[in-house]
């Protein structure tokens, strides 16, 4: 998209007569809402108001760039202003404010939208530009000084692109002297001052020397995301944010974190700081479940686990909150009101519907961390064709091919959804990558929504729906009318695998397998076992700690007793430190005492209508005792296991 188009000549105001920031805002909402670049102005003015409280968009060197992204947004438009008088705008370095740059972006802006005003946004890094707009008097000026600008800055970068080639190819150890920082850019729209910051700092760090990779995180979503190699070989790390960003991946990595503003004024200073090694230490959460940053080119498994667990992550809330809602309702039902109990009902259809998008939004976010944003929508629906019987809408086809299945895909379908819906949308778009660039904007507002969502039907309808109600028939079947001894052996083999990397694929694995035969059946039996297998290391590390606190440092007894609440709480993430620490006989005790815990579990028919939660949900077990007493059981065997096999310390720290 050219530039132009979004810089109006019609909306631009070659003369603001406002004096203060209000008036000013007032007059350049007012402009847009004549020319219908917006509906509704009270609407979209609150918007521009609620992102100057959270901080001014004066950037300073007389600039402003106010903007908002809303439903009253007709179409994606940049309205120029200049006060020749200038405006107290509230400005960073406190000087009146004489070139504004209202951004408007509609809710649904679609890609080609977004990179343009990201490009414009970089574009008023540079102070040639700045100085001519000053000086410019007519709409056609300011037209043309971007399109020159514009156009200069890709030739720069082209010849830059072919220059490092060339480098690269006579001396390709020569850039590995050179110091080398990441940085990650965002605000909290996404629109303006996360592309100026990347901006900035990428044209500083040519300037000393340095290089740099910079990720952002705009509208666009996430743009150049950084690798685990790439961070683990930085010098340093900058973050210039004023919203949330993935933060565990630069665990133990000197960081700068700042708002994103200072990575536009300040982009020398943060970048000196980062290559230098002297920033603080950045030390990521031990319990956080954030994506951790996978590198792009890890293998086949790494990344099936980081998509599996992107949609698991997201689910989660979807499968506690409904699952103890529902939980409760049956305690209800079973100790006070009945089944026809006003308490009853409400909590059990809350609990319901929130368990309804479980399966969909497993699928959804499965596909997301694929095929990004476009495949959102046809994983989502296909998550929820998993959860529909299939003979309902499969007619004689499935029928045939189901013959005595009488359920829906399930979970397992859902997951297949997912993973479907991600790389359908791959190859959509490799399909239409050699569209012609005036057809660029039709693909996400239009051909990936109807090709994907059609191509997603027909696998669901045709393979997905009929192969996977099969399986899970047979799964639910096996689970309904397995006697005790094979209940035993799940059990042990669930509880082992909660502790073999706590929180890992295995641990993940077993709880999916547990969470899906919980929605299959609605019996709580495995996640009896997993939850209890899950609490035993948590609650074995505490227990050492506190019988044998010769055998570990003070800082190790300080967070066994932290262990004692995660346990509690089915944290399993909190023996992680112990286990990197001494992985063999930590790992080993915590796998026997969970297998065991997980085993008793099945034993003792403890069945826990809960999909989290540890002890926190004892009174909703239909044998309580049972349950704390596997748990017990467990600990304590794998507690004493640890703690003689353990050598003492020599030096108490």
């Amino acid at each position: 998209m050219d530039i132009r188009d979004l810089l109006l000549k019609d909306v631009m105001i070659m003369d603001l007569k406002a004096s203060t920031k209000k008036e000013a805002i007032d007059e350049m909402v007012h402009k847009y809402y004549v020319n219908g670049v917006i509906n509704d102005e009270d609407f979209y003015k609150k918007a521009i108001i609620a992102r100057e409280e959270q901080s001014t968009t004066g950037i300073g060197d007389g600039i402003a760039m106010p903007h908002a992204k809303n439903k009253a947004v007709q179409r994606a438009t940049v309205l120029f202003a200049k006060s020749n008088g200038g405006v107290n705008y509230d400005a960073l370095d406190g000087n009146p404010v004489h070139l504004f740059f209202m951004i408007a972006a509609p809710e649904g802006a679609n890609d080609t939208h977004l990179q343009a005003l990201a490009a414009l946004s970089g574009l008023l890094i540079n102070p040639d530009l700045v100085a001519k707009l000053k000086k410019a008097q007519t709409p056609d000026e300011v037209q043309q000084l971007f399109a020159d600008a514009e156009a200069e800055k890709e030739a720069k970068e082209a010849a830059k692109e072919k220059a490092a080639a060339a480098k690269a190819k006579t001396s390709a150890a020569d850039k590995s002297d050179r110091p080398f920082v990441v940085a990650v850019t965002a605000c909290p729209t996404g629109i303006a001052h996360t592309y100026m910051a990347e901006e900035a700092l990428i044209k500083q760090a040519e300037a000393m020397g340095v290089d740099i990779k910079v990720e952002t995180n705009g509208s666009e979503g996430v743009k150049h995301l950084l690798t685990a190699d790439e961070i683990k070989r930085a010098a340093g790390v900058i973050v210039a944010a004023d919203k949330k960003v993935a933060m565990n991946r630069f665990d133990g990595k000197p960081l700068v974190n700042r708002p994103v503003v200072d990575g536009i004024k300040k982009s020398e200073e943060l970048i000196t700081e980062a290559q230098s090694g002297n920033a603080p230490i950045y030390h990521a959460s031990q319990s956080s479940s954030e994506d951790e940053g996978e590198t792009a080119s890890g293998s086949v498994g790494s990344r099936i686990y980081k998509d599996l667990m992107n949609g698991i992550s997201h689910m989660l809330p979807f499968v506690v909150g409904g699952g103890i809602l529902m939980a409760l309702s049956f305690v209800i039902e079973q100790y006070f009101g009945g089944p026809k109990s006003i308490e009853f009902i409400f909590l059990n259809n809350a609990g319901s519907m929130a368990f309804a998008f479980m399966i969909p939004v497993l699928a959804g976010f499965i596909a997301e961390s694929i095929g990004d944003r476009p495949a959102l929508m046809p994983g989502f629906v296909g998550g929820f064709m998993a959860t529909v019987y299939s003979g309902s809408f499969g007619g004689a086809y499935t029928a045939n091919v189901m013959t005595h299945a009488q359920s829906s895909a399930g979970f397992l379908g859902g997951i297949a959804a997912g993973f479907l819906a991600g790389y359908v949308t791959i190859l959509l778009r490799k399909l239409f990558s050699h569209l012609p660039k005036s057809l660029e904007g039709m693909k996400p507002m239009l051909l990936y929504p109807i090709f994907g969502l059609l191509i997603m039907a027909l696998l669901m309808f045709f393979i997905v729906n009929p192969i996977f109600s099969v399986i899970n028939e047979v799964v639910t079947t096996f689970l309904q009318h397995m006697g005790t001894g094979n209940a035993v052996v799940l059990g042990i083999i669930l509880g082992g695998m909660m502790s073999i990397d706590m929180g890992g694929p295995f641990n993940k694995a077993a709880y999916v397998f547990a969470v899906g035969a919980f929605t299959a059946t609605k019996n709580g039996d495995l996640m009896a076992a997993v939850m209890a297998g899950g609490m035993v290391p948590p609650f074995a590390i505490a227990l050492a700690t506190a019988i044998w606190p010769k055998k570990f440092t003070d800082d190790e007894r300080k967070a066994g007793i932290t262990n004692w609440v995660l346990g509690f709480s089915f944290i399993t993430e909190g023996a992680i430190p112990f286990a990197t620490a001494d992985p063999l006989r930590v790992i080993t005790s915590g796998v026997i005492g969970a297998a065991i815990a997980g085993g008793l579990t099945q034993f003792l028919h403890v069945s826990v209508p809960a999909p989290h939660g540890g002890f926190w949900v004892t009174p909703l077990a239909n044998n309580p005792l049972g349950y704390i007493l596997a748990v017990v059981i467990g600990t304590v065997i794998a507690g004493v296991i640890l703690g003689l096999w353990k050598k003492e310390k020599t030096t108490s720290k």
